[in-house]
């Protein structure tokens, strides 16, 4: 990176170098908090809190991290469970707030973009603010020992991601965990295009409504999905609610296509080569950035010549790992009694740390580890993907089951049908649904037992017979359908789920007595546990860049991507796949009529359809599984 400026080294110069030396904990407190406001290049001070652990005195290094969310006002008297391993083996923990957030001056952009190529002091983004941070914190901060990690969960994760892209000298290790790299193509805030219209608006509300505080915006109807229903077309948000208020939004709105701006936000597509030491870790049930880290993953691993570019994926929702404390289970699944949380903590991030900043312990020998689902293990491998798969496809067949075997030649149905209806879409979990801020139902949903659709006639099923063995998946996951509408535009949602024996879990109450309250409704008995879910919007099936209208009534190839598992699907249990048009509110309705943009949608605009999935034996749908041999 180019020298600093004139004005920024004057305004590094002008400061005290500060120092905990005279500052007192307060009683019961395990940090001494030391609030400074840290000068940018371009003049704008970001509001930083330096927490040092009560009691340590050697030179430690720093660990940073970077959020929109808040930094601490005051310091726990025990340690959270979530830094417990790495506040044992010690370290200054540092949290800044980005521009623009709370007393951070300058402007919040809710923006991943970065401009490599222009060194202006004006050019300033997540990654210019993380290498000036990093430059004053090494120079300022009493007791380091020189060296800086870099980590955080979500958008903490993306400030991380973003600091490898000109990464500060004394950056030697890196942890994004769960960050989004590009809002249109995936992770939070559209899939392939499709928006997800309640998490976009609720989070765009929640981070831009007021630089003070974290908004959660206010429901007047209890059951978020009738909420959304009424509110009808998109174009009722900013007319009804918003007014124009919130920027995130009307970037949104303006910009429904894979243009020129929403490209420039896929910000991993400038990873050029694995610099520094990077722990990539994902959650299999995400439901948030379940993405992400993958791309950046796979970016980096092009030119990685140290082996520093690791990747750690398990059955966790956004988060999860540090969320919970033991991490035993995700939802009403328990994984084998792993504390995989904790598991991951103690042995896996904490080691990390400890050998890049402390110099102690053993690189990693593995460039994955996984905690494979189904098996309840966990597996570590030499490269990812895994060498020893076979592309194996699943057929959907026309009388509702699936088969390995493909479809013969048959004078029968080619296809079964369904009508989509806008007016009553398919929830995307068990009514009523709570709002997405704060906390409530959002962040297990991908795990909910899917038989609450099984009677809808707008939902398709497919169910394996039951398996004979196991078969185990590792790696990348995709469907294959052939479909037709009888609109001009409509989306197709593909499920696989493993469906549990009707006699997995034992009663475990007294046959006199019965279950108790809400105890049934909690067995696995017959469960149906979604291993992977997506959708894809039939306007982009051509071109993302220029939307296009489906021929009505002509069948078409659509490659669903799936992403990337681990999972075991046991001797005993059924494999089915749900097929369906709708997906709300987390996925926007699709008026079903071809629209320039779905933003200028009228109510009048969305229509019925009639979806027609093949499974023929010259347009066979099925899923593409990575079996392992």
């Amino acid at each position: 990176m180019n020298t600093k400026p004139i004005a920024f080294l004057a305004a590094l110069i002008a400061l005290t170098a500060h120092s905990a030396a005279g500052q007192q904990p307060a009683p019961g407190a395990i940090f001494t908090l030391e609030e400074v406001m840290i000068p940018m290049r371009d003049g704008a001070r970001l509001q930083t809190v330096i927490e040092r652990p009560v009691g340590r005195t050697e030179a430690l290094p720093i660990l940073l991290r970077r959020s929109p969310y808040g930094v601490p006002e005051t310091s726990p008297t025990s340690v959270p469970a979530g830094i417990k391993e790495l506040y044992d083996d010690g370290y200054i923990f540092v949290v800044q707030n980005l521009r623009g957030r709370f007393k951070s001056e300058g402007t919040f952009l809710l923006s991943s973009q970065v401009d490599l190529a222009n060194s202006s002091p004006k050019n300033v983004n997540e990654t210019t603010d993380a290498y000036d941070t990093i430059d004053w914190l090494v120079k300022h901060v009493a007791n380091s020992n020189g060296k800086v990690g870099i980590y955080g969960v979500s958008y903490d994760g993306l400030t991380a991601g973003l600091a490898l892209l000109a990464p500060h000298p004394a950056l030697k290790a890196a942890s994004e965990q769960a960050s989004p790299v590009d809002q249109w193509m995936n992770d939070d805030m559209h899939r392939y295009g499709a928006l997800r219209e309640s998490y976009a608006f609720e989070y765009a509300v929640f981070e831009q409504a007021d630089k003070f505080k974290n908004t959660h915006f206010e429901f007047d109807v209890y059951d978020a999905y009738e909420w959304y229903l009424k509110l009808g077309p998109l174009s009722n948000i900013n007319s009804r609610y918003l007014h124009g208020s919130i920027p995130a939004w009307n970037t949104i709105a303006t910009h429904p296509n894979y243009d020129a701006l929403n490209k420039r936000e896929a910000w991993y597509t400038q990873i050029k080569r694995s610099t520094v030491p990077n722990l990539n870790v994902a959650g299999f049930w995400d439901q948030e950035d379940p993405w992400g880290p993958w791309q950046i993953f796979h970016r980096a691993e092009l030119d990685d010549p140290d082996h520093t570019n690791f990747m750690v994926a398990g059955p966790w929702y956004h988060g999860g790992w540090h969320r919970e404390e033991r991490g035993d289970s995700i939802g009403a699944i328990p994984l084998g009694g792993h504390p995989t949380s904790l598991e991951f903590r103690e042995k896996i991030e904490a080691p990390f740390f400890k050998y890049y900043l402390h110099g102690q312990g053993n690189k990693p020998t593995w460039q994955a580890k996984m905690f494979q689902t189904g098996s309840n293990t966990w597996r570590e491998y030499s490269t990812w993907p895994v060498k020893n798969t076979v592309a194996t496809n699943l057929y959907l067949r026309n009388d509702g089951t699936l088969s390995f075997e493909k479809p013969a030649p048959t004078s029968g149905a080619s296809y079964r049908e369904y009508v989509s209806d806008p007016a009553r879409p398919v929830p995307y979990r068990p009514r009523p649904i709570s709002p997405t801020y704060p906390a409530g139902d959002w962040r297990r949903w991908e795990v909910a037992d899917q038989r609450f659709v099984d009677d809808r006639p707008d939902v398709l099923a497919y169910t394996s017979a039951t398996l004979d063995h196991d078969i185990t998946v590792t790696g990348a996951l995709s469907a294959t359908l052939f479909a037709s509408t009888s609109g001009t535009d409509a989306d197709f949602i593909v499920k696989l789920i493993d469906v549990y024996p009707e006699n997995a879990q034992p009663d475990g109450w007294n046959a006199d007595d019965g279950p108790s309250p809400g105890q049934y409704a909690r067995s696995l008995n017959g469960y149906e546990l979604p291993i992977a879910m997506e959708v894809r919007r039939g306007r982009f099936l051509s071109s993302y860049e220029t939307p296009r209208p489906l021929v009505p009534e002509k069948p078409t190839e659509w490659t669903i991507p799936l992403r990337e598992h681990d999972h075991v699907f046991l001797k005993g249990h059924r494999i089915m796949v749900q097929v369906q048009s709708t997906w709300f509110p987390a996925i926007d309705r699709n008026p079903q009529k071809f629209m320039a943009s779905i933003f200028d949608a009228k109510a009048s605009d969305y229509v019925k359809a009639t979806q027609r999935v093949y499974g023929s034996a010259g347009m066979p749908s099925h899923i593409v599984l990575p079996v392992v041999r």
